[in-house]
């Protein structure tokens, strides 16, 4: 989403390195581009006046002027701006004292506000509430049909005694769902309302009276993250109508260039608590500003990388896998295969890999990424038996072939994956031996990456060099009988004191000692010629 955003400000900070001191020319270009990266991204122009006005103000202070490293002090300052546009501290939602607490859902038509209902009541699931779905919307067709399904698939139960498609009163259909929430000891009720338009009176009006009815303890507005500059209208003409305490952006996954994000908290004064980022349902994340600004400035978002990986890696696997890998035994095939499945859990390699920081050096490489190689590999891997993937040096020609067909690939790919796994589990061990840490339950290199899948190309890192060669005699006559002078001139040499054996220090050979002398177990003395 903010990808042409983060390409741009790192452009501008690369200029300023090598500077001992920031001059104001050097202040008023960085700005200017600054200005010029936001407008790109369809931030609205007033967040931008803000932001600029107060990176300006701060980065000509006496701090910055004196600063040995002004570049590094300058992304310091753009970064906490950001963090600020973006709302500052990231907010909880606001339960009620006596359930159940009442979530009201509104926007725009086609904003994702009946998938974003389901997605919610599945995250509010996970954290230990009982969850009820009030299907509101019955102006579009097939909404409360929509609603039921995504219902279902989160595990969270639907109020809809009205069928929709045009028909029923979404006011009374509120209202009783609250008073069965109360009844079943639900303890909050999620409330999907019709999408509107920013113009349509009418709408805005039933949108008012839902709210007027049910007292909702928080009202989100569902914003399509790829609207760009509309959002400030949209966001703005709903304040004024329904008024909201709180943002949830849409399709943060997608391809345009997230303006909304950074001009809604600006405008309406609304923090953002909520960012739907695919379309599954665990694709959905509470939004820190500070994480969102560490990665539009390529810092990477290691946190909530943490987070989903604690979610989704067990924990006894992960400590068996890391001690495997530590050396208390052998890191298999079948480990590996375990380990990739729930690499899978997190969702996409490419979304996963673009947390880490300075990937956005790496940009061409990751949107290149073939996130099919992971499922080849899984296909090679599983058409091994037990046996092969616990000890990959039994599987000969005739056993790749076997494997080849099973997993339909060729036996280059097999044996390039058994190449690979050895490098991998060589690199694994050498990092646990130096004390290398990684994320919980990931204690090898992750798939995609070098001469692992998804990549294409093998690992360019540096080779063990390989083994020197004994010279071997010369063709030359006169040069290989020197050779063999100097050969015997140095096997006939005595052995230096204290040289191997402990023989004494008298410099005598093995062959002069007596061996009734030494303190050798029995039956030892005939490997001392005797």
């Amino acid at each position: 989403m903010f990808a042409s955003l983060s390409d741009r400000l790192s452009a501008t900070f690369k200029s300023l390195r090598g500077k001992g001191r920031l001059s104001e020319a050097d202040i008023s270009t960085t700005v200017a581009e600054i200005r010029r990266a936001l407008l790109d991204a369809d931030v609205a122009v007033p967040a931008v006046r803000s932001f600029t006005a107060a990176v300006r103000e701060r980065a000509g202070s006496a701090e910055v002027s004196q600063s040995l490293n002004p570049a590094q002090q300058i992304v310091k300052i753009v970064h906490e701006q950001l963090i600020e546009i973006l709302g500052g501290d990231a907010r909880e939602l606001t339960f009620a004292k006596r359930p159940p607490t009442v979530i009201m859902l509104a926007g725009l038509q086609g904003a994702g506000k009946t998938t974003l209902a389901g997605k919610l009541g599945a995250w509010l699931k996970e954290q230990g509430h009982t969850p009820l779905l009030v299907a509101s919307d019955l102006q579009r067709p097939n909404a409360v049909n929509q609603l039921e399904v995504v219902g279902e698939r989160a595990g969270v139960h639907v109020w809809a005694p009205e069928r929709g498609n045009g028909f029923g009163d979404p006011v009374q259909v509120a209202r009783s769902g609250l008073e069965h929430a109360r009844e079943k000891f639900y303890d909050v009720v999620v409330v999907d309302t019709a999408g509107r338009l920013g113009v349509d009176a009418e709408m805005m009006q039933q949108a008012a009276d839902i709210r007027d009815a049910v007292s909702p303890d928080e009202t989100l507005f569902v914003l399509d993250a790829m609207i760009g500059q509309d959002a400030v209208t949209t966001a703005q003409a709903f304040a004024d109508g329904v008024g909201f305490t709180g943002v949830v952006l849409s399709k943060l996954d997608g391809d345009a260039r997230g303006g909304a994000a950074l001009s809604v908290r600006t405008v309406t004064g609304a923090p953002v608590l909520f960012a739907s980022t695919g379309e599954k349902l665990g694709d959905f994340e509470r939004f820190h500003p500070d994480r969102m600004a560490s990665r539009i400035l390529d810092m990477g978002d290691m946190l909530t990388l943490i987070e989903q990986a604690e979610k989704a890696f067990d924990a006894e696997q992960a400590e068996d896998l890391a001690n495997k890998i530590s050396g208390d035994g052998d890191f298999t095939l079948q480990d590996f295969l375990q380990q990739m499945q729930q690499l899978k859990k997190l969702g996409p390699m490419k979304k996963m890999l673009e947390m880490l920081p300075g990937m956005g050096q790496m940009r061409e490489q990751l949107e290149n990424f073939d996130e099919s190689e992971v499922t080849r590999i899984e296909a090679m891997v599983q058409s091994m038996t037990p046996a092969e993937r616990s000890n990959p040096k039994i599987i000969n020609g005739s056993r790749r072939s076997r494997i080849a067909k099973g997993s339909g690939t060729t036996v280059s790919e097999i044996n390039g994956l058994l190449e690979r796994f050895e490098q991998a589990k060589t690199m694994m061990r050498s990092m646990a031996a130096s004390g290398g840490r990684g994320m919980p339950g990931m204690p090898g290199g992750m798939p995609g990456m070098g001469g692992l899948p998804g990549g294409g190309k093998k690992s360019k890192g540096k080779m063990a060099p390989p083994p020197k060669r004994k010279k071997g005699k010369s063709g030359n006559p006169a040069k290989r009988a020197q050779q063999e002078r100097e050969l015997a001139q140095r096997t006939s040499k005595p052995a230096p004191s204290g040289s191997s054996f402990g023989v004494g220090g008298t410099g005598a050979s093995a062959d002069d000692v007596d061996p009734s002398s030494l303190d050798l177990p029995p039956g030892f003395d005939k490997f001392l010629r005797r």
